[in-house]
């Protein structure tokens, strides 16, 4: 069985941060391994209260896994400060580990920032050069590109130019897109691809870009081709989201149980 490792903050809610990057490496057969950056007070409805974990206890986390099981691959979410994106980029380096996924959480849906200006430069200067993959929305695409992303056309050319910040592979997610279909742009050094879906006119969406990732850090990790797990990924979120139970009365999680395409993965849950 091979590792996987998330680092990222707590969901109180169970539908984003380490919560969803568990449930997603288990339905994928990898096991699941956690550095938790920050604990969040959350549900449904909105976050409440967020605190940074210290430093210090970040890298004993980080530490303890690379000792004991170490990772086949990684992937970064919610890192919360500048210290502790900075620190993110050095376990990289001093741990090894290369199969890298960068879930760039700075701004969330309704369009807020989540993270301070130096956070989102060490993102940019730190993170982005370290990264197999980055998988931005259009509002993180427009900051890590530099200008506003709004159709896919723009989409194509933030990926050009996030790849040119030293990003092995960019997936540019266009869910806050208008229109009945999702369009998804990978943009690596052979070209560009496409991966367009029907839209689900849902509220269940809490926690995909993070379930996103983690799918394809579990398929890094099982040693799939780029092409193929983010393939893989996009179909496994897109099936969660269709199959979402509905709970609370905001944005709603995913239905995580659902299993893999084929015969890939573990998981015991319902084929969409």
């Amino acid at each position: 069985m091979q590792i996987a490792l998330t680092i990222a903050g707590s969901d109180s809610g169970g539908g984003a941060g380490i919560q969803a990057d568990l449930k997603t490496f288990h339905q994928f057969g990898v096991h699941g391994t956690s550095v938790v950056t920050a604990v969040t007070a959350q549900n449904t409805l909105g976050v409440r209260a967020v605190h940074p974990v210290p430093a210090e206890v970040v890298e004993a986390q980080a530490a303890a896994i690379a000792e004991d099981l170490p990772p086949a691959a990684v992937k970064s979410g919610m890192l919360a400060t500048a210290e502790l994106a900075r620190l993110v980029a050095d376990l990289l380096d001093r741990h090894g580990w290369r199969r890298y996924v960068l879930d760039p959480v700075m701004v969330a849906t309704s369009g807020d920032r989540l993270l301070e200006p130096e956070a989102e430069a060490m993102i940019r200067e730190a993170l982005v050069p370290r990264a197999a993959l980055v998988t931005p929305n259009l509002h993180e695409a427009a900051l890590l590109a530099g200008f506003p992303v709004r159709d896919p056309g723009a989409m194509a050319r933030a990926g050009e130019r996030i790849l040119a910040l030293g990003a092995g592979a960019v997936l540019v997610k266009g869910g806050h897109l208008e229109g009945a279909e999702l369009v998804d742009l990978l943009v690596t050094a052979a070209g560009t691809s496409e991966h367009r879906r029907p839209r689900l006119r849902t509220t269940s969406t809490h926690g995909t870009g993070c379930t996103l990732s983690a799918a394809v850090t579990a398929g890094l990790a099982l040693g799939r081709p780029l092409a193929t797990a983010v393939a893989d990924a996009l179909d496994y979120v897109h099936r969660a989201i269709a199959a979402a139970p509905g709970l609370g009365g905001g944005h709603g999680p995913l239905a995580h149980r659902v299993a893999v395409r084929g015969e890939r993965g573990t998981g015991s849950g319902e084929r969409g």
